[in-house]
């Protein structure tokens, strides 16, 4: 057996997580929990410091988890230098669009030019960020072995998408992890790596496979996003209930997959990560066709969700500008606090600009994040003409909203997946 591969199965190691967000501090809790070394290495002095108190940032994980984490000798720090007592250094940067829709990249250089001025003989390092296919032969594998390092001999290098679903409750280690070496032999060390941490490790023939897994993943979702929502707006042309169309459609027993329309798609992945492929896909020469459509369809939503809120504005017989018009919900998806990328703050913000009074109700997201006055419910209702839903948190009391509140435009379906009768009520 190989020495790393043995190493790795069967010592107690250290992992480095470069990157202590909502990827890379669940990981290292994940790491804690298997007995093994943590240094989690932030450019943040002040959320590492935090960290250290055992105050967490991150939704998914609680403070008395991370205690739990730090009491069993997890470390955080914002000294690079750290990461050379590692063993395997994990890498969760952000990995945004630029302003023309093309991979910014700057982050994983920055990662990577990090990793290199501290990578030593024996190390494993592995890219988790969401990029386009040969980011880590092109950026990785360059940065460990330009000291002199020999890839395989000396360092092992491979890919490892994350994943993640925040806010519903599935932990980092529930989830099968798909790996990707560089070459066979760091597929293997990566693989009995994350074999300690894990309950299921899917290998992959190369590191490009699996940031091509990953990016497929989310492109397959924002086609079918992008396919439900055009079946939307059509239904509505055709006095049909989409929502209805779409419990019937999933009574089928097989060939069918439920996916629901909304204002938009919103947060880190959907809306990003099918860019990063078509930017990819330029770059060769290949139009992709399916991700374009889709993505014109998705990006249209909000402006089309602000449409069909006038449209109801004008049944009631009030226009859109002087309007006092309510959102209810504006993460980017229900039952979280993270309004990264949210669809249904971009509807709010287009009948914001045409003139409406907008107010906003979501317990979840810190109201200092938002441009909007927030109101209760039911206390602040009296005044509103129209209540649009556009995220649907559970914590949300709906009951009180029919009961006391103005007409409704219910982006999600919201009221009636519940059992809500409302006589008010209009859906997407």
């Amino acid at each position: 057996m190989n020495e790393a591969i043995r190493r790795f199965e069967q010592e107690r190691w250290t992992a480095g997580v470069v990157g202590l967000g909502y990827v890379g501090l669940p990981l290292a809790i994940t790491v804690a929990k298997a007995g093994l070394g943590v240094i989690g290495f932030d450019v943040s002095a002040q959320r590492a410091a935090a960290l250290n108190e055992g105050r967490s940032h991150v939704e998914d994980v609680d403070d008395e988890t991370l205690r739990a984490a730090l009491a069993q000798g997890a470390r955080f720090t914002a000294e690079p230098t750290m990461l050379a007592q590692a063993d395997a250094i994990f890498i969760c940067v952000p990995s945004p669009l630029g302003r023309n829709r093309q991979p910014d990249l700057s982050y994983i250089e920055g990662a990577a030019a990090t990793v290199a001025s501290i990578v030593r003989p024996g190390q494993l390092i592995v890219l988790e960020s969401t990029t386009y296919p040969g980011t880590t032969d092109d950026i990785l594998i360059p940065a460990v072995t330009g000291g002199g390092l020999r890839l395989d001999a000396d360092v092992f290098v491979a890919f490892s998408p994350e994943r993640v679903s925040p806010g519903d409750g599935i932990k980092t280690g529930e989830i099968p992890k798909v790996v990707g070496g560089v070459s066979p032999l760091s597929t293997k060390v990566a693989a009995a790596a994350y074999g300690r941490l894990m309950a299921d490790v899917f290998p992959v023939s190369s590191a490009k496979a699996a940031e091509m897994a990953k990016l497929l993943e989310n492109t397959y979702r924002a086609v079918n996003i992008g396919l439900i929502n055009e079946m939307a707006q059509l239904s509505h042309e055709l006095d049909i209930n989409i929502w209805e169309v779409v419990d019937a459609a999933s009574t089928k027993p097989f060939g069918f997959q439920a996916f629901y329309p909304g204002p938009g798609v919103g947060g880190h992945c959907i809306p990003l990560d099918p860019q990063f492929l078509a930017w990819r896909a330029r770059e060769a020469n290949f139009a992709t066709r399916f991700i374009d459509t889709a993505e014109q369809v998705n990006s249209r939503m909000p402006s089309y969700t602000a449409d069909r809120v006038a449209d109801a504005l004008n049944r009631a017989g009030k226009p859109v500008f002087g309007s006092r018009i309510l959102g209810v919900g504006v993460a980017y998806k229900p039952n979280i606090g993270d309004d990264r990328e949210s669809a249904s703050i971009q509807v709010l913000d287009i009948l914001a600009a045409r003139g409406a009074h907008v107010l906003v109700h979501d317990p979840l997201v810190d109201s200092e994040r938002l441009a909007y006055e927030t109101v209760a419910i039911p206390a602040e209702l009296e005044d509103i003409d129209l209540v649009v839903i556009l995220t649907d948190h559970d914590v949300v009391d709906y009951q009180a909203l029919v009961r006391l509140g103005p007409p409704v435009f219910d982006a999600r379906n919201a009221l009636a997946r519940r059992g809500i009768d409302a006589p008010n009520v209009e859906v997407l």
